[in-house]
């Protein structure tokens, strides 16, 4: 009898942790692999910006990209006004920011 209770009880654990992987491979698939899928097309994005680019950055601001460097990108946000932003602060093209 005691025998049986320590078998059941070692095939109750295994169900838990088979739940546990479970829950783990669901999480993966609907919450994270979104999420590195949409900022390795945001980094491919940034990387490939270039002059003339209409661009949405931190903030809400739109403009046009007038010079690209390493770190900043110069944004043109209206004639003869420039400010200077961190790559990683554009976020999107403006086209497609203004179409959501």
């Amino acid at each position: 009898m005691v025998v049986l209770e320590a078998a059941g009880g070692m095939s109750q654990g295994m169900m838990q942790f088979l739940m546990l992987g479970l829950i783990l491979v669901v999480f993966y698939f609907f919450l994270m692999r979104p999420q590195i899928k949409r900022q390795k097309e945001l980094r491919k994005f940034q990387s490939s910006l270039k002059r003339g680019d209409r661009v949405m950055v931190a903030g809400g601001i739109y403009g046009k990209v007038a010079e690209v460097a390493e770190t900043y990108i110069m944004v043109e946000i209206s004639p003869n006004t420039e400010i200077k932003v961190a790559r990683g602060n554009v976020f999107a093209d403006a086209e497609s920011a203004a179409s959501k």
